[in-house]
């Protein structure tokens, strides 16, 4: 942010709290079918590989079991 300051932060932040809704509420219509297509269109030109995937899972489970050990 500090990089960018002609930026009006304020008003970035504003405009995708008031986006958020709308984009859950066209979520919330699209069928199972249609959420897969949105997927592969976004992801068409990513450059990650299986093995990277496995290392972002291994990283979420992770993360997800401290989180569990940590709350008991």
């Amino acid at each position: 942010m500090k990089k960018h300051k002609v930026i009006r932060w304020s008003e970035v932040t504003r405009q995708t709290i008031e986006k958020f809704p709308k984009k859950l509420e066209l979520l919330d219509k699209m069928d199972y079918e249609e959420k897969l297509k949105l997927i592969d269109v976004l992801f068409l030109k990513s450059e990650l590989n299986e093995e990277d995937i496995q290392k972002l899972a291994d990283k979420v489970k992770e993360n997800i079991f401290k989180r569990i050990v940590t709350i008991r």
